[in-house]
């Protein structure tokens, strides 16, 4: 079987190799973004998907646009099928009628939830308990195509995006491996999405990151968690900003913003509208990452801080 990949990030790695070593799939070409500015000295970097891809000697694309630059490049590749994990572009109709088996995109969500480009953080702000990767057949709209296989996993009360993500892409490789041996079985099925149970979640912002401790200790520890590599959620000190990196909830109360906890003993916790969060892990400007307990051994918070 003649299989062409695109995908951009590390989450899309483990599902690449999952097809780089299935007995009877030849990838011949793999579709990727452009290399990008990155670091501090804004270096052109290549995605990771196409590190891996170059390792092994597959062909590789990098088109600004796949549905106006490289319609031709994927006609050439003549593939029989097209799997895509995080590539970070929409196909258009052209691309989608060129896999004679048609395209099959993992998507890291238990769909029809969380459509759209961030459904890991969004599933941690959401307050989910579980979340899980979807095979699906790819259509012209955002993950609106029908549903192969899925499979789910716990959240952790102190999991980041980060952390879910890579637990996810290996989840996700493993089902595209399942996904396809049943396709070549013959006893792969479709199963249609119920638009009444979808959600549609925005891309990431900075904004994201500015919290209101008036809100619930939930939702406070999910934006913490859930913006935890990028964008970050934080607070601004007189310093600069402190990154706010993970957080539990914490039995305590007080008024929104009132520190329950400040000293390197007891840690950093803080009032929320409802409950309150312990803060584990922070980054000062400019600093690493630490534990908020480490952080307190050379710094003291204005009682305001939170406010």
């Amino acid at each position: 079987m003649r299989i062409v990949f695109m995908g951009t990030p590390e989450f899309a790695v483990p599902s690449l190799k999952a097809l780089v070593s299935h007995t009877g799939a030849e990838i011949v070409g793999v579709f990727t973004q452009p290399d990008r500015p990155k670091g501090r000295g804004n270096k052109l970097a290549a995605s990771p998907v196409k590190i891996f891809a170059t390792e092994k000697g597959i062909p590789v694309y990098q088109p600004e646009k796949i549905r106006r630059d490289s319609v031709e490049d994927l006609r050439r590749l003549r593939p029989d099928l097209c799997v895509t994990a995080a590539f970070g572009q929409i196909l258009s109709r052209e691309i989608l009628e060129i896999p004679l088996l048609g395209n099959i995109n993992v998507h890291a969500s238990l769909l029809p939830k969380h459509r759209g480009s961030a459904p890991i953080a969004h599933a941690i702000m959401a307050g989910d308990r579980k979340a899980g990767v979807t095979t699906m057949m790819m259509d012209e709209g955002i993950d609106t195509g029908d549903m192969l296989l899925c499979t789910e996993t716990e959240i952790g009360e102190d999991e980041t995006c980060g952390e879910l993500t890579e637990r996810l892409s290996l989840l996700g490789a493993e089902l595209l491996e399942k996904t396809l041996r049943n396709l070549e079985a013959g006893t792969l099925q479709r199963i249609p999405q119920n638009e009444a149970e979808m959600t549609y979640d925005p891309m990431l912002k900075k904004e994201m990151g500015i919290l209101d401790f008036h809100q619930d200790a939930d939702m406070i520890r999910g934006i913490i968690n859930g913006l935890n590599p990028w964008p970050c959620a934080g607070i601004d000190l007189p310093e600069g900003r402190l990154k706010l990196l993970r957080a539990v909830n914490f039995p305590g109360e007080g008024e929104p913003g009132d520190l329950l906890a400040s000293d390197a003993k007891d840690g950093l916790a803080v009032a929320c509208g409802k409950g309150a969060v312990r803060i584990l892990e922070v980054q000062a400007p400019g600093g690493k990452r630490m534990k908020a307990e480490d952080y307190l051994r050379g710094h003291r918070l204005n009682p305001d801080s939170f406010r």
